[in-house]
């Protein structure tokens, strides 16, 4: 017994320090004020919009997805909304939305951004534009109704280009307890997963032998 949790707690910890390595390769790839503006540029929102459009994204991008009048910028800008959406982990890091000092908050915006951009290019077009219109009006209500219009955050002022993806700040993960629970729970839960998974296979490869 005592062996099998020496084994289990040296797995998960380099499993916890391979994923902080893997963070710190991906810094190096993080947006920075010398990046390239060929792309199109994507209007900033407020903190306040965020918290209410992420409730409506899922229903914004299969509207768009769906959308038959469409150009190329439109496409351009939904295809960098769902890039940008994976780059800061499908939106499921606690506070990357709600909480301005989350390492993920600035990756957030620039989906959100993207996804409200998406959304209005649909009021121009004849098939999409009163099914826009519905949830721009739903967002608006929901905005007024929860006082977030004038709230905003050091993001609030950034505007976006879909030539610049946006990732999350790797480096200010230890020092957010929210995000690095989570990740420091998901790189264990994987752990796990390796090891029982070998444990499972090794009687089976040894009975074959």
């Amino acid at each position: 017994m005592a062996r099998y949790l020496c084994r289990l707690l040296t797995f998960l910890g380099l499993s916890a320090s391979l994923l902080f390595l893997v963070a710190g390769s991906a810094l190096a790839h993080t947006r920075s004020a010398g990046d390239s503006h060929a792309g199109l540029d994507i209007p900033e929102m407020s903190h306040g919009e965020m918290a209410v459009i992420s409730d409506y994204r899922s229903g914004i991008i299969d509207l768009a997805s769906r959308a038959i009048d469409t150009n190329e910028p439109f496409r351009r800008v939904l295809n960098y909304a769902e890039i940008q959406y994976s780059y800061c982990l499908w939106g499921r890091m606690p506070g990357s939305v709600t909480d301005e000092e989350s390492p993920f908050n600035e990756c957030a915006h620039a989906y959100l951004a993207a996804t409200k951009a998406v959304l209005m290019s649909m009021r121009e077009m004849p098939r999409e534009a009163s099914a826009a219109d519905e949830i721009i009006s739903a967002i608006d209500a929901d905005m007024a109704g929860r006082g977030l219009a004038l709230i905003t955050c050091r993001f609030s002022g950034e505007a976006f280009n879909t030539a610049d993806i946006v990732e999350p700040h790797w480096s200010r993960v230890p020092l957010h307890p929210a995000s690095m629970a989570s990740l420091t729970g998901l790189a264990s839960a994987f752990g796990l997963m390796a090891f029982a998974l070998r444990r499972f296979l090794r009687p089976r490869a040894q009975s074959s032998e």
